[in-house]
């Protein structure tokens, strides 16, 4: 039920102190405003950049015959992806309502005062767990929203709240550990022989260890606690959950006493007695930690099959008996609806943009890619591949995945202008992070948990990517004087 105007609490009566609107919070109100009443479904965004890529490659002399060859083709290449990202909201959704982490995140909760406090402390968790790993980040900063939503007396914007989850995967997240260009170049056996030519063994410590990339990393967060702070409603614009017609009882925060009672015929024992959990947990914690003596800790939790693996053991072991455990999946599969039919669109996208070719082999991403790389020097080339990457991101959302097929031109050109190749990794994939707040790809596991569309959030996301974008590219700039190109080291 959405309240009217007049039933809504203010701020004294909720408990939380008086705050006066911000100029931030006025704009961002109205952004949002008008995105609820204009912002298209994901879905039907989704449809627009398939239609505006094949025109695209039509434009640049590519056959129809072509275009709709690599539309078809690659409609399917995300599918792996797309059931590990299925995966991950399952059992991130499993993990944090079991009773353990409950507890701790419902402890989490208390410390926000204020409905602004509260929006900038999801933002911190977010943020910090997404360098760890970006899915984490997102998961784990969902689910302290669904517990600040169960407290009404901070009266917090839960679509500010919403948008402050994505923050992590949509600023720094592909700096952290969970780099895929960077633990890529990191590991020269999988670095394919052409692009490692060009890259040579780029160890984390020319990428995610760098002291530019941390203070990147602080600037980014320090603005993003800012603007978050800044942008949360005051007074009669702030929309709780249940404004929003969401009821926070039933965002899975909760336990559900009828997945606890006991076994109500013989059938019901293997579900209910936890020796299968045991025995199945073991072997796999037991596979984990051998998995982990042979490759290291972050080489572990920063693949993403290996961080479901770990996330799907945890949730098991920590909800003891199947039943409970099964309980919390099947509760959570009507959260990953629009990933499952979301993601073949975007895989067509990608096709489109790499493998429509002219006559002379070239693609929509090579004539960006030449335009870019032509106006770049040792300096100013990492501004321009991050803008390239800003551009691209918005209709080729991938987390780094198609680095790879980027890689070439953009590593050939920082050979040639002597820009530093670790950092050109940096710049490629915490640029790319940034069209997240803008394209709804990334923010569907999210919206999907939280019971939100995405025109509710991107009013926000659009305040953060205005502020964010040009602090990345700063500091993208200006950190480049700080390093020294070298040649390629092969292994």
């Amino acid at each position: 039920m959405v309240l009217n105007e007049s039933d809504r609490p203010t701020s004294v009566e909720s408990g939380s102190p008086e705050l006066k609107e911000t100029i931030l919070s006025r704009i961002a109100t109205r952004v949002t405003a008008w995105t609820e009443k204009w912002f298209p479904d994901a879905y039907a965004i989704a449809l627009a950049a398939l239609v505006i890529v094949c025109a695209a490659a039509l434009v640049i002399g590519a056959s129809p015959t072509s275009t709709v060859r690599a539309m078809g083709d690659g409609y399917w290449n995300l599918i792996q992806f797309a059931y590990q990202m299925a995966m991950l909201v399952i059992t991130g959704f499993a993990l944090a309502v079991c009773r353990p982490a409950r507890r701790g995140i419902n402890r989490l909760a208390q410390i926000p005062r204020t409905g602004p406090g509260a929006v900038t402390f999801v933002v911190f968790v977010s943020i910090l767990g997404g360098l760890l790993n970006w899915g984490f980040g997102m998961i784990f900063g969902t689910f302290v929203v669904m517990a600040l939503a169960r407290r009404p007396e901070l009266n917090m914007d839960f679509r500010a709240a919403a948008a402050a989850a994505l923050i992590g995967t949509s600023s720094t997240s592909m700096l952290g550990l969970s780099s895929s260009a960077a633990l890529l170049h990191a590991t020269p056996a999988s670095v394919p022989d052409k692009l490692l030519e060009l890259s040579g063994e780029i160890p984390l410590t020319d990428t995610v260890f760098l002291w530019q990339n941390g203070i990147t990393i602080l600037v980014v967060l320090a603005v993003a606690l800012g603007v978050a702070w800044g942008t949360h409603p005051r007074g009669a614009q702030i929309r709780t959950a249940e404004d929003m017609g969401v009821d926070p009882s039933k965002l899975g925060i909760e336990e559900d006493s009828s997945a606890i009672s006991g076994p109500k015929r013989p059938g019901d024992w293997p579900s209910e007695n936890p020796l299968l959990t045991i025995v199945i947990g073991s072997l796999s914690v037991a596979w984990i930690v051998l998995h982990i003596f042979d490759t290291g800790f972050i080489a572990t939790i920063s693949s993403l099959n290996n961080y479901i693996f770990i996330c799907l053991t945890l949730a098991l072991l920590l909800h003891w008996r199947v039943r409970r455990f099964l309980k919390a999946m099947y509760d959570a599969v009507p959260a990953i609806a629009g990933v499952l039919i979301q993601f073949p669109i975007y895989a067509a996208v990608a096709s489109v943009i790499v493998n429509a070719t002219n006559d002379r082999g070239y693609s929509v991403a090579t004539y960006l890619a030449d335009f870019f790389v032509a106006v770049g020097g040792q300096h100013t080339l990492p501004l321009v591949v991050g803008v390239y990457s800003i551009v691209m991101g918005l209709f080729v959302p991938s987390a780094g995945a198609k680095w790879v097929l980027e890689a070439p031109y953009i590593l050939q050109a920082g050979n040639e202008t002597e820009s530093h190749l670790g950092w050109l990794i940096n710049v490629y994939s915490g640029n790319e992070a940034l069209a997240n707040l803008l394209n709804p790809f990334w923010m569907l596991p999210v919206l999907g948990l939280l019971m939100l569309k995405a025109r509710n959030v991107v009013g926000f996301t659009f305040m953060y990517f205005v502020f964010l974008t040009p602090v990345m590219l700063f500091c993208t700039w200006i950190l480049s004087y700080t390093m020294q190109w070298h040649p390629p080291v092969l292994p």
